[in-house]
């Protein structure tokens, strides 16, 4: 009776809610299930590597191959044990493969190489006292002609000794033959041979982009036939630094071309992966650069650089994500932008999960991501009636937290958010008569263009782009926006009632 009794009040509370905002919406968030569990403890030990499909992963690139998506990524395992692995038969390698039909459902492959390739890991140890050359890092997947060629880079932590190696194959699962040497560096070079990504420019040419916090990102031209540096030796020229560098980390580049803007997008990772890693972006009318900012800077400038696509964020109902960099960039075959990065749950930051998250691009021109994770959602076209209740809006502000690092990353026991880190959402009523709950704020919403203005913090927003999407937190199906300040800050909101 006392439950039947709390049911009615909060069905009662439910209607007044509804009457103050002028009108119910003619759309209701409709419950659907996730895909999948974010944490993965279940599945952590290596003969579980089956079940690794959104999980353990690092550093991702992708791409639709024939009649799958193909994701290749560091080899950076939750809780690794080698010697477990050998012993149950486990064929640990590197370079994670996976595969997807939907961008949803994603099945693991296994590993691209067996080994570390010689020739990378001669190089890496015998410039670094013997260390380093323990896995394989970000690798890049590009098709060519009938072949695929897989880029890697090898290297040890904290260092500049490095090396970008190139592998090919018929079929994008392997075997995977090596082509030769792309990049290599050490203590003597000014850049850091890692992260590498491809692109070929509308005239033929193909360039790599490639670097880190030593030195910044650098870009240098590849012979086509080849796939090596189209001048023997070539290391190429900057197009993306930080004041600091050996602080305040860069790294990560990934570029793509949007045909119909007719510009070259270089997506870069600031900070320290485990924490307050963060995407940025630039954009430029040719592969090579200059990359531009928001604000017309270059992103070979040493001032930080703007939008600020993702970082650290937390809505209601979750434990939040920290770590979300180092992204690649997909098209589907309906030429749709997708992004794909980590995402660190919190609060102890070290289970990697797969992120995959809609990529739109705003009137100005700049690419903005979805809030939530991609499932699929079907597209449908909302009136202003259906954006009237309840939202949860949250604006992803750069960190101002100074922490202690090295090489660009935090210390060991310093992998957990500071409270001032995180990006949390808060509450925003949209009533009828395009007024906010609080009588302060004002929305308007174009129908035509599916587009929202909505004054927030005093500040009028425009251009946020509204779609069907999924909210992952409450586990149903509802309505997302995203779009960007005026100081190329990304804003995100879902309703929830």
């Amino acid at each position: 009776m006392r439950k039947t009794l709390q049911s009615l009040l909060t069905a009662f509370c439910a209607l007044l809610l509804l009457a103050g905002c002028g009108a119910a919406s003619s759309f209701a968030p409709t419950p659907f299930p996730n895909p999948w569990a974010d944490d993965y403890t279940p599945f952590f030990s290596m003969e579980n590597y089956r079940s690794w499909g959104t999980y353990n992963v690092h550093d991702p690139s992708c791409r639709k191959l024939g009649d799958y998506y193909y994701m290749y990524s560091t080899d950076a395992i939750y809780r690794e044990n080698k010697k477990e692995a050998e012993k149950k038969g486990v064929p640990l390698g590197y370079i994670q493969v996976r595969r997807s039909k939907d961008l949803v459902n994603w099945e693991f492959c296994g590993w691209a190489f067996p080994k570390i390739p010689q020739e990378a890991m001669e190089w890496v140890r015998s410039r670094a006292g013997g260390q380093g050359a323990t896995n394989i890092w970000a690798p890049y997947i590009i098709p060519f002609g009938k072949k695929y060629r897989l880029y890697y880079c090898v290297s040890a932590f904290g260092r500049k000794t490095s090396y970008i190696g190139l592998a090919e194959s018929l079929s994008p699962e392997g075997p995977w033959t090596q082509a030769g040497c792309v990049v290599k560096t050490d203590e003597t070079t000014a850049m850091n041979a890692i992260d590498p990504s491809i692109v070929v420019g509308t005239d033929g040419k193909w360039w790599m982009h490639y670097g880190s916090y030593f030195g910044g990102l650098y870009c240098v031209e590849l012979n086509p036939s080849t796939g090596l540096p189209a001048t023997e030796g070539d290391k190429g020229h900057l197009i993306a630094r930080r004041a600091n560098y050996r602080k305040d980390n860069l790294e990560a580049p990934e570029i793509i071309y949007h045909p119909d803007l007719k510009k070259y997008f270089l997506f870069v990772s600031y900070d320290p992966l485990m924490t307050t890693y963060n995407v940025r972006v630039g954009r430029s009318d040719k592969p090579e650069g200059p990359f531009i900012d928001y604000f017309g800077k270059e992103l070979k400038d040493t001032t930080n650089n703007f939008p600020i696509l993702t970082a650290p964020y937390r809505f209601r109902n979750h434990q939040g994500w920290a770590g979300t960099a180092h992204c690649g960039m997909l098209t589907s075959e309906e030429g749709k932008f997708f992004m794909v990065h980590q995402g660190r749950l919190s609060p102890q930051n070290l289970m990697m999960d797969l992120h995959v998250r809609q990529v739109f691009f705003t009137e100005e021109g700049w690419p903005v991501v979805s809030p939530q994770r991609y499932t699929g959602s079907k597209s449908r076209k909302f009136s202003d009636i259906d954006l009237l209740g309840e939202w949860e809006v949250l604006r992803v502000r750069e960190p101002l937290y100074e922490r202690r690092l090295e090489a660009g990353q935090i210390l060991w026991g310093e992998s957990e958010l500071k409270n001032e880190e995180w990006n949390l959402s808060h509450t925003v009523f949209f009533r009828k008569g395009n007024k906010t709950a609080d009588g302060k704020g004002h929305w308007r919403f174009a129908e035509e263009k599916q587009s929202l203005s909505l004054t927030l913090d005093g500040e009028e927003l425009k251009g946020l782009i509204v779609f069907a999407g999924h909210d992952w937190e409450n586990e149903t199906e509802t309505i997302l926006f995203t779009g960007l300040d005026s100081r190329g800050r990304s804003v995100w909101g879902k309703r929830i009632k």
